[in-house]
């Protein structure tokens, strides 16, 4: 299993009507749903994506000693390994985002996630040493990671990559073009809060996501409503720590592991919720996005025509900034935010 990340988003989602329940169940450490609004539903829909999910898994899971991630993280420094397609259409884009962070987003961060207890290794009992933190950032850099087409990755130096802040976007595309494939084309599939949806719900009804409120108080309260009928397809991301972190000596941290510090972020960002056509980049860019924080990341976001909410801590409670594309597809603000 992979390691489960914040579920960040909430679906309002009527039931989608006659004669197709929703499929579901476990993946990756988190549960997944697929709601389909298409007759007659596609034969042994639900095989298929268990066979789908589990050959990913096979390929991409650092809680498995024999996936192939979990081989190429073993295998010798220098050597080329027979990789996958697959791999490589997660690694490619995940090194796109490195350099255009500069390193912010960093897949190659496995040593440091591990060292602070969110990989699948046990949790420490305290902070890490400061000399255990600057080993692990010997074996970090995106630099150090070579690909090639067909399917080729090598190490030129000692790596552990995670795929957790991209590979669950990554699936559900999959799951999507599943679908369309078998002549689905009105859809919601979401992984651990991870979401993509296209058409409309039996009736015409368009399909209605929204953003969680960061509040530990109001888990589950919206703080906006996606308008998914203003687009064919939509996919929705978020990155923030209110769900999953660690604490030591009273003080809490965040899964977010800035690459470039080799500790949690410590700025006042709740979380950051990404809408694009693909649900790998806008899961990749809402990691991104949340390690480099709320100034550094929203105006790479608005350079990057990114549509983008971040909602931040402040001393009274929680502020909400928009990116000006994130505006299209959005109600106002809700709940008093």
């Amino acid at each position: 299993m992979f390691i489960a990340l914040a579920v960040t988003a909430a679906t309002g989602c009527d039931d989608p009507g006659r004669g197709n329940p929703p499929l579901g169940g476990q993946t990756m450490g988190t549960q997944y749903q697929v709601q389909t609004a298409c007759l007659p539903r596609p034969p042994d829909l639900a095989a298929a994506m268990t066979a789908l999910l589990e050959g990913i898994e096979a390929q991409m899971s650092t809680y498995r000693e024999d996936s192939l991630l979990s081989r190429l993280n073993r295998a010798p420094t220098g050597e080329w390994l027979d990789a996958s397609t697959e791999l490589l259409d997660v690694l490619e884009p995940a090194q796109t985002l490195s350099a255009m962070s500069d390193g912010a987003f960093d897949v190659t961060v496995g040593p440091l996630v591990n060292l602070w207890g969110f990989g699948p290794m046990d949790a420490p009992d305290s902070i890490p040493a400061p000399g255990d933190i600057a080993a692990a950032r010997e074996r970090v850099g995106y630099q150090h990671l070579e690909l090639r087409r067909p399917a080729g990755v090598r190490k030129h130096r000692e790596l552990y990559i995670d795929l957790s802040a991209i590979a669950k976007g990554y699936a559900v595309d999959r799951m999507a073009q599943l679908l369309l494939g078998e002549g689905c084309a009105s859809f919601l599939v979401e992984i651990g809060g991870e979401i993509r949806v296209h058409g409309r719900k039996f009736g015409g009804a368009a399909w209605r996501i929204g953003v969680e409120s960061p509040d530990p108080e109001a888990l589950g309260d919206v703080l906006r409503v996606v308008q998914t009928d203003r687009i064919e397809g939509i996919a929705m991301a978020t990155s923030g720590d209110y769900r999953n972190f660690l604490e030591f000596g009273g003080r809490r941290f965040s899964h977010t592991i800035d690459p470039r510090t080799g500790a949690p972020v410590v700025h006042r960002l709740a979380s950051v919720t990404v809408l694009h056509s693909s649900t790998l980049w806008a899961d990749g860019f809402a990691t991104l996005l949340n390690v480099m924080g709320p100034t550094e990341g929203f105006d790479l976001a608005e350079r990057e025509h990114l549509a983008a909410l971040f909602v931040e801590r402040t001393d009274t409670g929680f502020s909400q900034r928009a990116t000006s594309e994130f505006a299209r597809y959005v109600s106002p603000a809700i709940n008093g935010y």
